[in-house]
């Protein structure tokens, strides 16, 4: 009857190793798979020591046996741990595994050495073998106090789970921490009753079948796990699979539909230089080594446009290689290039309205000072001429551009040139408009003409967005009097102090009133006006200037030949 009821449990045992490998999952965890293969073991064990003839026999099946007290029950234990999302530091797990061995080790000495048994003898009892321990050693010890917290451990576990951890299910905690009272009752209360049969082997059935209610379970509550399979049992989603040696590991098939070369590579064999996996993957991966934010590209593939993202292979926290994802990126992209497409165009339509009013916008400012020059009848023409001459001077300045001017401030100098005499619209037309040179006093309410137009383009472009023309503009309404050495008006300021816009402008303004005819003034000549600008660097205008002017001054006399400066 005792060899029947350790052959039933062995039977049971099989049975349930087989339900479980029937629906096993690739994401199960393994320490739950090694138990299930320890049971049926385990059961051999008492199958043999129940069959047994003689001492020999009996400590053959002794070893068997004692790999459930040892390692199975350390395995249940790290088991409920991870079932409780409890991870034990590696070097815990590992004393333990060391700790289990070393007891294992003094079993395997039985009727060597009194290390576990001092003293054993056989006995056989209803035609069953049984192994009779008289003296125990001191490694039996161990192995009682091992036993003892690899139940105490995993039973604080479950309670510790149960009252603060929301993340476990109840039901299979509930579940765990039964078949741990089974598992205690089985190690003692065989002893307890003293039965002639062993409970243990019954707990441990009791063990699987209790793993295989709640096995499921583990899977569905495996959210990574369960996720990964449902996208790849979709069949959407390809994977291709490098090691850091550039070894080809495997991919599913959409991955070779859409790269068919990987068709011809061979597992662990590098990819031939010459392919176009190499061109079309494995340089992708040199660049996400420089770069691990480029790890995104697409191919097209008929009508579809597939995305293919690629990153670390990573197992146990190391990086062992590469992986692709494939996603068909199909009606994303189409949605983008709509996206992109309507962008554009609206684009297009916001930068021709925006030139439209920049145009009305310059227009209005150029109106005006052509209105103010309208009341002057000393400088008719000479808001154009200036312009053209910033025009000439700055491209000249731009080929060498040491004075580090961009093109931005170029455009804006030339653009902001009609407005340095806005202020004139604020001086009296007796004087504005007066034939003659002006008295001491006329020429100081003139001279107001500066900073009221610094103060009349500051209000005019005050709301414009773009700040850096508004400052510009005002800086050339404002000090286009100044004089490198404090002399100018309105401020008095002296050298660097005087903005650069207004230093060029200076050279412009002068020049052109030196050439061109006035009321009270015929032309200079070309010389003479070259001599007094000359003569005027370092003193009124900005030395630093003269090479430019210098280089400018042909194509300033060209100019001023070839359009008449009459009044």
């Amino acid at each position: 009857m005792i060899t029947i009821y350790y052959g039933t449990l062995l039977a049971i045992s099989l049975i349930l190793l087989c339900i479980y490998f029937v629906v096993w999952d690739k994401h199960y965890n393994v320490l739950v798979t090694l138990m299930f293969v320890l049971v049926p073991i385990v059961d051999v064990g008492y199958v043999l020591m129940s069959v047994a003839k003689d001492l020999d026999g009996a400590l053959i099946a002794n070893c068997f046996v004692y790999i459930g007290g040892t390692y199975l029950s350390l395995l249940i234990m790290l088991c409920i741990l991870s079932l409780c999302k409890i991870r034990l530091p590696k070097v815990i797990t590992f004393a333990f595994l060391v700790l289990s061995t070393v007891v294992y080790s003094s079993v395997l000495t039985v009727g060597w050495n009194g290390l576990f048994y001092r003293s054993v003898a056989f006995e056989a009892v209803d035609g069953a073998g049984f192994l009779t321990k008289k003296v125990y050693g001191p490694m039996h010890t161990v192995f009682v106090a091992m036993l003892v917290i690899y139940f105490v451990i995993p039973m604080i576990a479950i309670i510790y789970s149960l009252i603060r951890k929301n993340n476990v299910s109840n039901k299979s905690l509930i579940l765990l921490f039964i078949g741990e009272i089974i598992c205690l009752f089985g190690y003692f209360g065989g002893r307890i009753l003293d039965l002639n049969v062993d409970l243990i082997p019954a707990t441990f059935s009791m063990a699987q079948v209790i793993v295989l209610i709640i096995v499921r379970k583990i899977y569905f509550y495996d959210i990574t796990g369960s996720g990964i399979d449902s996208i790849e049992k979709r069949g959407n989603i390809g994977f291709i699979s490098f090691d850091t040696h550039m070894d080809y590991l495997g991919c599913n098939e959409l991955a070779m539909e859409i790269f068919p070369e990987l068709r011809d590579l061979q597992v662990d064999r590098p990819v031939p230089a010459d392919s176009g996996i190499n061109k079309n993957i494995c340089n992708r991966i040199k660049q996400f080594e420089l770069n691990n934010e480029d790890n995104t590209f697409y191919k097209e593939v008929g009508d579809s446009i597939y995305k293919i993202t690629v990153n670390h292979l990573v197992s146990m926290k190391k990086k062992w290689g590469y992986q692709f994802m494939i996603t068909d990126d199909t009606e994303n992209q189409k949605y983008i290039s709509l996206l992109d497409n309507f962008n554009s165009r609206l684009q297009q339509e916001v930068d021709e309205k925006t030139r439209d009013i920049v145009a009305m916008h310059d227009n209005l400012i150029l109106s005006m000072a052509t209105m103010v020059e309208s009341r002057d009848n000393s400088t008719g023409g000479h808001i154009r001429r200036t312009s053209d001459i910033i025009r000439i001077l700055t491209d000249v300045i731009s080929k060498d551009n040491s004075l580090g001017l961009s093109e931005t401030f170029i455009h804006n100098l030339i653009k902001a040139a009609p407005m340095h005499d806005l202020g004139k619209i604020a001086v009296d037309d007796q004087i504005l408009r007066k034939p003659g040179k002006y008295t001491p006093e006329e020429f100081d309410i003139m001279k107001t003409h500066a900073a009221e137009g610094g103060r009349i383009v500051h209000e005019i472009l005050k709301n414009t967005e773009d700040r850096e023309f508004a400052v510009l503009a005002e800086n050339v309404a404002h000090y286009h009097h100044e004089r490198w050495d404090g002399s100018g008006y309105p401020e008095g300021l002296k050298g660097d102090k005087i903005p650069i816009e207004a230093r060029i402008m200076a050279i412009a303004d002068v020049y052109d009133a030196l050439v061109s005819k006035r009321v009270y003034k015929e032309r200079m000549s070309f010389e003479k006006a070259d001599s007094i600008i000359m003569e005027g660097m370092g003193k009124h205008f900005d030395k630093a200037l003269e090479p430019y002017y210098v280089a400018a001054r042909p194509m300033f006399e060209k100019y001023y030949t070839e359009n008449d400066t009459e009044e």
